[in-house]
């Protein structure tokens, strides 16, 4: 394991989805950011691991079409089992054990079962303030959760751990190294969750 550095270094899968704004999001939070196309692109210049993946938006049934290409699917996989990685609205569909309505390929990551689109089209997209379960956040107030073409979280396994949610169901989500989220936090100004990811990259680090 290589001596962690004062600024994590964390993919960001360029396939679809506002990548660009994860990437400048992660940077303002203090970490350091590239852009994943291949399976290459999932080391760091030094030829070390990335320390953390986001999986961003997206149509989830075109992303696997491009992560069959050149192996980037299992590469993901792989990835995911061993280090942290945040998923976002269609990159959280790619986390899941079960994606639903209709059923397709999954990572297998994330103990959740996932139904497509449940909040209805682009039309029925909306900007929401939740409250959220974790006590640091408390003090800041509710956090701004931009909804597109949301997914729903329909099962939570033992280990999932719900940080919000929308409606009785959850919209962010933690299992261990792993973070979800059914909405866009990129398209925000609150940064809270990026800043989450990239502590527990760096817990994964000094661990």
């Amino acid at each position: 394991m290589h001596e962690p550095e004062t600024a994590p270094h964390i993919g960001v899968l360029a396939i679809q989805g506002d990548y660009e704004r994860h990437a400048a999001a992660l940077e303002e939070s203090g970490a350091t950011a590239s852009l994943v196309r291949n399976t290459a692109d999932l080391l760091r210049p030094d030829g070390q691991s990335l320390d953390g993946l986001i999986l961003p938006g997206g149509e989830s049934t075109t992303m696997l079409k491009f992560l069959d290409r050149g192996g980037l699917f299992e590469a993901l996989r792989t990835f995911a089992q061993q280090k942290p990685v945040f998923g976002t609205c269609a990159g959280a569909i790619l986390l899941a054990r079960e994606v639903r309505h209709p059923a397709q390929p999954s990572l297998g990551i994330l103990d959740i079962a996932v139904e497509r689109n449940a909040y209805g089209a682009q039309r029925d997209s909306a900007i929401l303030t939740l409250e959220t379960n974790l006590p640091e956040w408390q003090e800041l107030g509710p956090l701004e959760a931009v909804f597109i073409r949301a997914p729903r979280i329909a099962e939570t396994g033992p280990a999932v751990e719900i940080l919000a949610e929308r409606d009785g169901f959850p919209v962010l989500i933690r299992q261990g190294n792993t973070l979800a989220a059914t909405f866009h936090p990129e398209l925000s100004a609150d940064r809270r969750i990026h800043t989450l990811f990239i502590s527990l990259i760096q817990l994964a680090l000094n661990s």
